[in-house]
């Protein structure tokens, strides 16, 4: 697997910038087959940083009521918390 199809799009929500910011956390979602080591060459490789630890998650698939009795679905996905080093940051909009 390529190292640039592993991490696909960073996380951002209220409680991911908070963390992001006391503990030097970034949270990403991932492909579905990537390990920890994957993630931790891909940091590296694109964004020249290197990692202290990678925590992996998988989040199940939900169901949310729609219109008149049918139901929506949300895939499930794989989620991974990284953390840095203290003073790094990754800016996800440059890739090396």
């Amino acid at each position: 697997m390529s190292l640039y199809r592993i991490i696909l799009e960073p996380i951002v929500t209220e409680k991911t910038s908070i963390s992001d910011v006391k503990n030097n956390v970034v949270v990403v979602k991932v492909a579905p087959e990537a390990t920890k080591i994957d993630i931790k060459n891909a940091f590296k490789v694109i964004y020249d940083v290197i990692v202290e630890s990678v925590n992996v998650t998988a989040v199940r698939e939900k169901f949310k009521n729609g219109r008149k009795w049918s139901q929506i679905k949300r895939r499930s996905f794989k989620k991974a918390y990284v953390t840095l080093p203290e003073g790094k940051k990754v800016e996800f909009s440059i890739v090396k």
